[in-house]
């Protein structure tokens, strides 16, 4: 396994404090490799084909129009995109549901947080067509006692607001909270907002990707790295 050179901060969870986790689906549960072949190899090669384009090109010209949208409500926005490209997105993700997987120990994390009566709450930034999706192809949905998406607070996870809306939304106490993330970006607008019990990096979202650390957060690799009462 390739690991950067940025040490790992090891993470230190006291469970006899933490009461409620705050958790991220994609990157975080599921594996992102979904997400990543999706939108730079397979919609480029349909875009290219709709618009007669080498896809080479296509995946230029979209992935400026991603970047365009990068930490804002569109971003994760199915019908967004479908008006943006004039594709049927979520048709799109269908056809390729089959690569749409759990990162390895989350449903041991998930239930070893269940054995310690811990509040499990699923917070994403994902659409509510991508949820369903993605929820019914894995299988976790019945671990969670809220799932919350970004456009039920309007704003997206990056942004620091979001944090004080959620709060009052789910109810948790912040010192008693922990939050685990693969986007660095919604780590640090949620430390900004403050009081975290704890904040979670997750190092490896994508299975075909290396491991890169956080260099200003605890960070793992799997969640079995949590899993002790100690």
């Amino acid at each position: 396994m390739n690991i950067q050179s940025v040490q790992q901060i090891k993470p230190c969870v006291d469970w006899n404090v933490i009461e409620t986790l705050l958790l991220d689906m994609d990157g975080t549960l599921l594996d992102k490799h979904f997400d990543d072949y999706f939108w730079e190899h397979y919609v480029p090669e349909v875009y290219a084909e709709q618009n007669s384009m080498t896809v080479t090109d296509a995946g230029k010209e979209l992935l400026r129009k991603y970047n365009s949208r990068l930490g804002t409500l569109e971003w994760t926005d199915l019908d967004y995109w479908s008006d943006e490209l004039g594709l049927d997105i979520p048709e799109l993700k269908m056809k390729v549901n089959h690569l749409i997987n759990v990162h390895p120990f989350v449903i041991d994390f998930l239930n070893f947080c269940r054995r310690l009566g811990k509040r499990i709450c699923m917070v994403t930034n994902a659409h509510s067509k991508t949820l369903e999706i993605k929820l019914k192809k894995s299988a976790i949905g019945d671990f969670f006692d809220e799932i919350i998406c970004s456009s039920e607070i309007g704003t997206a996870k990056e942004d620091p607001e979001f944090w004080p809306i959620l709060e009052k939304r789910l109810e948790y106490v912040p010192e008693r909270t922990m939050l685990a993330d693969d986007t660095e970006a919604v780590l640090k607008a949620a430390s900004e907002y403050g009081g975290f019990g704890a904040l979670i990096f997750v190092a490896r979202p994508s299975s075909r990707s290396p491991v890169e650390f956080s260099p200003d957060f605890p960070s793992i690799v799997y969640f079995k790295e949590l899993m002790t009462e100690g």
